[in-house]
């Protein structure tokens, strides 16, 4: 009879609960689309730092990290690559790199860039730089002239591909070392500032140049689980030698490390933010419909119905409002969050300003079921627990009070 009774009450003046549903249905559709932008966010932030070298995990000489000079290498990597050989889970990748500072110069401009030896066929399977190469081509395995740079940097420079590049560094006997390379392909990245920071010549040529013989500077892996980067990284650091450093992405990110730290608080924080500002309409449109129906309450208490009944009534009212706002918010968020995967949310325009926060070019939702839990439940338990001044002040309407409201 409640049930009844109270999905009744509420269609008797349409136009107050098509209000306060569409309060109900944007709040949801808020909580779930800004929650999703806002994972995804993370999540590309996440996936293009570790494609940008970072890796999963990385080993260096102790003291690279501090002073990334060719001096602080590991000069004979043997021993990484037995503890690899032992310890690396099944379906990972590595590759072994030659990272140093260094100048690039043409006869118009120099610049301080991030001069990488790479080993071309292992690090297609680590890093995101065959992929990216939009003109030209990629770096061959017997190419030790060849250089890949960045479309920002050949842009800056006024070159194109099949020009030449000399770049300088210093050495392991700590002369500066200077050699040309031609510009076999260009790059784009997820971000301007990694197109201008990095270019890569083969690890050989670079080895060479800097007169390391088989020095690396590090070492980058994969990983096929990225759950497992933790215990991975126990195992060799147990089975290296305490000179060497072993750090997974989260050590090396520390900006991104402490945005994900912050993520949950600040999507609950809004949440909580979303549903005071509905809260309000809800109610005061509910107190509305109680005082507009003073007559009716008191007659019921005059014949009999206990002031808990009517307050069960009202809250009835506002479950059967609750749960059809969020069916249609839950909908509309869900739709809008697969319309958005298809296109994304272009940041190309706000240029520099999105780049400075590391912000990627474009945004793509990721919907994590806990959050569609967490904003549906703030929206229920706590639309439920607003509506109990309301309703409560429904029972308290006395016979008399009643047949004195004209």
């Amino acid at each position: 009879m409640h049930l009844q009774l109270a999905w009744r009450n509420i269609w008797r003046n349409p136009r107050r609960t098509t209000i306060i549903t569409i309060a109900v249905v944007v709040g949801v559709w808020s909580m779930l689309v800004v929650g999703a932008l806002d994972r995804g966010m993370i999540d590309q932030m996440v996936r293009n730092a570790i494609a940008t070298l970072t890796g999963d995990i990385q080993i260096h000489h102790d003291g690279y990290r501090s002073d990334p000079v060719i001096e602080n290498s590991i000069a004979d990597p043997k021993d990484v690559h037995n503890a690899l050989a032992r310890h690396l889970p099944e379906g990972s990748f590595w590759t072994a790199r030659v990272r140093v500072n260094a100048i690039v110069s043409n006869a118009r401009y120099s610049t301080g860039v991030t001069l990488v030896g790479i080993d071309p066929e292992s690090e297609a399977r680590v890093s995101f730089i065959k992929t990216a190469v939009v003109d030209g081509h990629y770096l061959a395995s017997d190419d030790t002239t060849g250089i890949l740079v960045g479309r920002a940097l050949v842009d800056k420079f006024e070159t194109k591909v099949g020009h030449k590049l000399v770049l300088m560094s210093q050495d392991t006997e700590r002369e500066i070392a200077s050699r040309a390379f031609r510009i076999t392909g260009t790059f784009r990245a997820e971000l301007e500032a990694t197109e201008r920071q990095f270019v890569f010549v083969n690890k050989a040529a670079a080895q060479e140049m800097l007169k390391a013989g088989n020095g690396i500077s590090e070492v980058s892996l994969f990983l096929p689980d990225h759950e497992t980067v933790d215990m991975v990284r126990d195992k060799l650091k147990a089975s290296l030698p305490p000179a060497y450093e072993v750090e997974t992405w989260r050590e090396l990110l520390p900006i991104i490390t402490a945005y994900l730290s912050i993520m949950d608080s600040w999507i609950f924080i809004w949440y909580l933010v979303v549903f005071i500002a509905m809260g309000f309409g809800i109610v005061n449109t509910m107190l509305m419909a109680v005082f507009e129906r003073i007559r009716e309450f008191g007659l019921l208490t005059a014949l009999g119905m206990k002031p808990w009944w009517i307050i069960k009534g009202v809250l009835l009212e506002a479950f059967f409002l609750l749960i059809m706002g969020m069916a249609v918010g839950n909908a509309f968020g869900f739709a809008s969050v697969f319309i958005l995967n298809r296109t994304g949310i272009d940041l190309s325009a706000l240029g520099a300003g999105a780049e400075y926060v590391g912000l990627p070019r474009v945004i793509y939702p990721t919907v994590y079921i806990q959050d569609v839990i967490t904003a549906n439940v703030v929206v229920f338990v706590l639309g439920l627990l607003i509506t109990i001044y309301p309703a409560a002040k429904a029972s308290r309407f006395t016979p008399v009070e009643a047949l004195a409201h004209i």
